[in-house]
């Protein structure tokens, strides 16, 4: 694909969830001395030797998904967002890692999305939220309109205006918002399904009508269900066919069909 086609990018890659290890690793940052070479020509030194604790398949899943993250880096233009959706387990190790190939200053929220679902551990804090990290590609040029997301009702509605009770508020970085019911009619029946509410508040901020929407993990579909929905054009990649199967079951609904050698639809 060509390089700046991309307004938008969602990932929503597998979370890594192996057993605990110790392990050495090595910390980096920028130095006008340093011998890696990095995004947009800045140097990197290695500073410090420490000790982590971390999955056992933490080395094989950054070596998985930080070639894609580099891709999601060429492929955005200039005023384009990405959006990583990870959980607890991966999302700081995700966070030094965007910095280094985005630089810090392109990093615009850290989102929680909240929900209240499932089982709950008696013996912890139950884990309820999903990070979703949004990094821009250039900080000055970077594209967000909130006059389009989905508004949210006023928690003290008595407080406000009526015209500002009728319009809802701008949802800040902290979603509540359910998980798909596994009986709800939005249900495709695959199991990391994420709901279509979030994904239209992403799509609606980030990117305008007749733009181009890229998932690289897409699943279930629902990247390209709210995409369609909102009138972007979409890229859907997976190699489940699983994933495969659901997407074509789902977009026949629009009467749209795609064959595995180009999952694109436009």
């Amino acid at each position: 694909m060509p390089s700046e086609c991309a307004q938008l990018i969602y990932i929503d890659p597998p979370f890594n969830t192996g057993r605990v290890q110790s392990r050495g690793g090595n910390t980096t940052k920028r130095s006008e001395t340093g011998n890696r070479v990095g995004f947009k020509g800045q140097l990197y030194e290695t500073i410090r030797k420490t000790v982590l604790s971390y999955d056992d398949a933490f080395e094989d899943y950054w070596t998985f998904l930080e070639p894609r993250l580099e891709e999601a880096w060429r492929l955005l233009n200039q005023t384009g967002t990405l959006y990583l959706h990870l959980d607890y387990r991966e999302a700081h190790y995700a966070k030094v890692l965007l910095d280094a190939l985005f630089g810090r200053e392109c990093f615009l929220n850290e989102i929680i999305w909240a929900y209240d679902y499932g089982g709950k551990s008696k013996n912890k804090w139950p884990s309820k939220h999903d990070t979703i990290l949004v990094y821009v590609k250039d900080p000055k040029k970077y594209f967000f309109n909130s006059d389009e997301v989905d508004r949210e009702p006023y928690m003290a509605p008595g407080l406000v205006t009526p015209e500002k009770v009728a319009k809802g508020k701008l949802p800040t970085d902290v979603w509540w918002h359910t998980i798909v019911s596994p009986t709800g009619k939005e249900k495709t029946g695959y199991p990391t399904q994420k709901p279509l509410g979030i994904l239209r508040r992403i799509i609606q901020a980030s990117s305008k009508p007749g733009d181009l929407v890229i998932d690289f993990f897409a699943g279930s579909g629902s990247t390209g269900a709210a995409a369609l929905e909102l009138e972007r054009r979409v890229v859907l990649m997976d190699q489940n066919p699983e994933a495969i199967d659901v997407m074509r079951a789902r977009f026949a609904a629009h009467g749209l069909a795609f064959n595995t050698g180009k999952p694109q639809l436009s």
